[in-house]
This record gives structure tokens, sequence and C-alpha cells, in this order.
């Protein structure tokens, strides 16, 4: 039987590995360690991923093993899923990990500019209502833009349909440079090793996708810092299926 809540909360109190300021806890100030996560914490130059949304911090972790001279930073802001990815890293010693559970929404107060080389949003809530609490949204690109290295690299792994067209048409709009995208990654055969093997990392609710036949999406773009962010005004679909375990958030057909 798994450990409960409160002795995964324990445990994360006192892992060297987690840092813990949800918005609860920072509120207007920053965090005392923005802008020296390589000299405070990882002690080395190499160059610092993030992975906004991490979960159970399967990717961040795997990412962590298979670059050992690249550091990694999971997000999110449930803690008991986050315990999973951080006891495992310190269990195998990877000194090149880190998580935070913060609100995603503040994540500009805890990098100094041009600190964070790429961002991975993995399988995050598609917020088919609300444009402004999506991911790939230019509410969050212009917060990304504080932290980001100029034209660093986003990643947007998905199931939802309604994401990926989204974050597409956004792109399209606003000219941003796309490396690389498909809207079936696993049937797409131009695909070179290496980048095979990042993709082929999954995810607890990617095999949850998976299993009901979902095609899996992703996208990799430049986000360039500087350029007026504008939204796209396109009416898009709205995923035909419930999300695991919530009901679809809207009786509308379409959304932009």
């Amino acid at each position: 039987m798994g450990k409960g809540k409160l002795a995964k909360f324990a445990d994360m109190d006192r892992y060297e590995n987690v840092f813990q300021y949800p918005f609860s806890v920072i509120r207007d100030g920053e965090f005392d360690m923005k802008g020296r996560w390589h000299e405070d914490y990882f002690q080395n130059d190499g160059p610092i991923v993030v992975e906004l949304g991490c979960g159970k911090g399967e990717y961040t972790v795997e990412l962590a093993r298979l670059f050992p001279h690249t550091n990694f930073i999971g997000v999110d802001i449930k803690g008991a899923r986050m315990w999973t990815g951080a006891t495992q890293a310190l269990n195998e010693g990877l000194k090149n990990v880190a998580f935070l559970r913060t609100n995603i929404e503040i994540i500009d107060r805890f990098f100094g500019p041009g600190e964070v080389s790429e961002l991975w949003l993995t399988f995050s809530d598609p917020q088919m209502k609300n444009v402004r609490k999506r991911l790939t949204s230019t509410w969050f690109l212009e917060r990304y833009r504080h932290f980001l290295v100029d034209r660093g690299l986003l990643h947007l792994k998905t199931d939802s349909n309604f994401l990926f067209t989204y974050t597409r048409l956004l792109a399209e709009k606003n000219t941003l440079p796309v490396v690389f995208c498909t809207d079936d990654l696993y049937h797409t055969s131009d695909i070179d090793d290496e980048t095979r093997k990042i993709l082929s990392i999954q995810t607890y609710y990617e095999r949850m996708w998976m299993e009901r036949g979902l095609n899996i999406k992703y996208m990799k773009w430049r986000l360039p810092q500087t350029g007026t962010l504008q939204e796209p005004d396109v009416e898009i679909p709205l995923d035909e299926y419930r999300s695991y375990k919530r009901d679809k958030r809207s009786p509308k057909t379409t959304g932009k």
C-alpha cells in the first residue's frame, strides 16, 4: 500500500531536491534562489530545462537520466504526485534534477532572465473555457519571456486536439518559428533517433490516453524575446471525449 498524503508531505519537507513555495507562502515576494539555480543548487553551468505541470515527475526524472549534463526542474502544485519523482531522483542520486511546488501562474518569480533554456508542457489541461489559463496562451508566453533565453525552445506533448490546434494557430498568428509539429507522434517516421528516444518517455496520463486509442500530438517551437503576441481569433472544435476522471468543461462544440 502506498504512502498517504500526509506522510508524503512530511517526506517532501525534508527532501533536499524539493522547494515548496505555493502562492500562499511566497505571495508578493520572490524566490531567494531566483537567478542563482546554477550556483546555489546544481553547482554547475549546464543548461536548465523546466517541465511545467510535471505531475508524478516521470518526464523530469527520465530526462535527467538521459542527459546527465543538463539540469531539470519539474514544477507542479500537487505535492502528493510530485513525491514519486522526487523520491526516485533521491534514491538514484540524480543531482541534476529538482522539483518546485508552486502555482504556475507565478512561475516568473522563480527564475532570472535567460536562466532557462527550454520548457516542456506534458499533457497540460487544455482549459477549453479559459484561454488565459492555457499554458501556451499569450498570457503565459509573456511570463516565459521573463526567464527563457531568446528563441528558447518550448515543447508541447498532448492528447488534446483542441490545445494542439490552438497552439499551432497561435504560433502561426505570431510567426513563431516551429521546429517540428505532428498530430500523430507514434506514427511519424521522419524523427531522428535521439528525438524519438526523448519523445518515447511516457507519463501515467499519456498511457491512459493511448489505451483509449487517442493520438499523441507534439509540437516544438521557439519563443523570441521581441514582438507583440496576439491570440488567434479562430473557432476550434472542442475535444469530444471526456478528460480522464473529469467532465467536459463546456456544453459548446467550439471555443477560441
